[in-house]
């Protein structure tokens, strides 16, 4: 597991690859399967968890949308708890079927907005996705392959990124509720 070390100059420095890394590195190193920890260079405080926040919100700031509203305002309105509401925000069916169509509708709105697409267009667009996604298990017809070619080069994720996504939530929350536990005990001991 690569060990980051975060300097009071808010340096990151990769301890394994004897380099400094920027923020942009660590999330490629996560997304490449590396389980990392971020710690500080002079109290050892683990700081993976603020690390891994601020990527998302960097990410936020250069991809608007790259997460929904919806998930953004739960996150707000969880406070401390937010890992395991998100975790069962996204485990939810309904509400992962309610991002995604979110998010499909913003897409598509901006598309128009942009004047790449003609509403009346986007409309049989959203409800030819919508369809898709209730016949689950039924043979693709052929237009719907063309549209998951159109989906996939607008950036629309498939349900299987979504999933995995999920999954990577997950695992990352059960880790920080281990981390919080592990400090909580060792904050008792002491």
């Amino acid at each position: 597991m690569p060990v980051i070390k975060r300097y009071p100059n808010r340096k990151l420095y990769d301890t394994d690859a004897k380099k400094y890394i920027t923020l942009d590195g660590i999330a490629e190193l996560i997304r490449e399967g590396a389980e990392v920890q971020v710690v500080d260079h002079t109290t050892d405080e683990d700081l993976t968890a603020v690390t891994l926040t601020q990527i998302i919100f960097e990410q936020e700031k250069r991809n608007s949308g790259f997460l929904p509203k919806s998930v953004l305002t739960g996150l707000v309105r969880a406070g401390g708890d937010t890992l395991n509401t998100l975790r069962r925000n996204l485990n939810s069916p309904l509400e992962l079927l309610k991002h995604v169509d979110e998010e499909i509708d913003k897409r598509l709105q901006t598309l128009v907005e942009r004047g790449e697409m003609a509403r009346d267009e986007a409309i049989s667009l959203s409800e030819k996705l919508i369809a898709a996604g209730q016949e689950k298990g039924k043979e693709m017809i052929p237009g719907q392959q063309r549209l998951e070619r159109l989906l996939s080069v607008r950036g629309v994720p498939s349900r299987e990124e979504v999933e995995e996504l999920t999954s990577q939530i997950e695992n990352l929350s059960a880790k920080i509720d281990n981390l919080i536990d592990e400090k909580t005990t060792e904050d008792d001991n002491n």
